[in-house]
């Protein structure tokens, strides 16, 4: 980016290191067109930092003094992603080349009986992912956190419809004590977007709108590849002004032929004549909230989220079918299903994590963020029950 710093060598040494693996001075420099000295004394650099250590290369066991080879040590600490929901709290830990090294899914916070409970509750969620994979806290150096509400750049919840108990709170500063490391929080769609941007769906495109269609409907906006938060970071809180219907409190979808939607799509695929009329107006309805951020964003990519993003071909396919009704211009703009599922937003905080903390997080200035690479799907954790710890003092800050 114009004006930016350039990476220091260390900082593209080690970068080289995580991505390659193990390499000689030689093959450092050649490929980043360094000096053998520069190269050398950067890896003196980052085995002083913990980040690079020495280990045999492929000459080893032969004749004759073999080339020292040096590795990225991505085992020297972790890095946590946690998404907070009164449904279900995600927690992943990743090491420092964004590898998911362990995955779990817990109940959701809505049984806790006030803020400091739930904020507990998150706390021994984040301390049993951490048990289960053999990690101490003392090696975790940063956590991002994903949660429903606005949330200001310092990790103050400035308000939340969803847990309103934490509006005015700072759930940065909360879990930093907790943890003795840096915490970085933002709306869950938003890092649901950066995920999906990141590692997802729309990794080659920098300008989408990321639509959260669930109980509520809500949007993320990556524009010049990067997340917009806005002045007030409100930037994507539209469900209630772009899609009409909505319920004026809360938000929520309000379903007529049956308790939610899964029942309604359910009804409609049997025959029920109303349960179809129904689907088939919020399609229209959905499709016309779209559009309007299609005209005002212009984006090169519509990404569908959330929980009906589940119903795939059966609710993309209708909306791609209205979707250019409501446009009518000469162009269509891509409207695909999000690659990451309800684990898009726990991703986007490991992610957020990466970027906000860097430099606490490798002990150098400059090291970009890596790859986060998920789990394989089989290898993600259910949902556990776990023994809550004693809730948190909590304290409400009022601006």
């Amino acid at each position: 980016m114009s004006g930016s710093t350039p990476p220091s060598i260390a900082a593209r040494s080690a970068d080289h290191l995580r991505t390659v693996g193990s390499a000689t001075v030689t093959e450092i420099a050649q490929t980043l067109e360094l000096s053998r000295t520069s190269v050398e004394n950067a890896m003196a650099a980052l085995i002083d930092a913990g980040l690079v250590a020495e280990t045999p290369g492929p000459s080893a066991g032969r004749a004759g003094r073999p080339a020292r080879h040096y590795a990225f040590r991505a085992d020297a600490g972790h890095v946590v992603g946690v998404d907070v929901g009164v449904a279900s709290v995600r927690v992943l830990v990743s090491d420092l080349a964004g590898r998911v090294t362990a995955q779990r899914r817990f109940e959701g916070i809505a049984a806790e009986r006030d803020g400091a409970a739930q904020l507990g509750a998150v706390v021994a969620d984040i301390r049993a992912t951490l048990a289960d994979a053999g990690v101490p806290s003392s090696r975790v150096r940063a956590i991002g956190v994903s949660l429903p509400g606005l949330v200001d750049d310092a990790g103050r919840v400035i308000a939340s419809v969803v847990i309103p108990e934490w509006s005015g709170v700072d759930i940065g500063a909360q879990l930093q004590q907790a943890f003795s490391c840096p915490v970085a929080v933002d709306n869950g769609v938003r890092l649901a977007a950066v995920a999906e941007h990141h590692l997802g769906v729309a990794q080659l495109v920098d300008d989408i709108v990321y639509l959260s269609v669930g109980n509520r409907i809500a949007m993320g906006l990556i524009l010049g590849g990067r997340p917009r938060r806005g002045v007030h970071n409100a930037a994507g809180d539209i469900g209630r002004l772009a899609f009409r219907g909505l319920d004026a409190e809360t938000g929520q979808i309000p379903w007529r032929t049956a308790a939610d939607a899964a029942e309604v799509f359910a009804l409609a695929e049997s025959g029920d004549a109303e349960a179809r009329r129904e689907l088939d107006a919020f399609v229209d309805e959905l499709a016309h909230g779209i559009a309007t951020l299609v005209m005002t964003v212009d984006p090169a990519m519509v990404v569908i989220g959330g929980g009906l993003s589940g119903a795939h071909g059966r609710l993309l396919d209708p909306l791609r079918a209205a979707l250019p009704q409501h446009i009518r211009l000469p162009f269509e703009v891509p409207l695909v299903e999000a690659r990451l599922g309800a684990d898009a937003a726990a991703h986007g905080a490991l992610v957020l994590a990466f970027r906000r903390h860097a430099d606490a997080v490798y002990g150098i200035e400059g090291l970009p963020t890596p790859s986060v690479t998920p789990l394989p799907p089989g290898e993600r954790g259910a949902t556990t029950d776990t023994i809550r710890i004693e809730p948190l003092p909590i304290a409400k800050e009022h601006s």
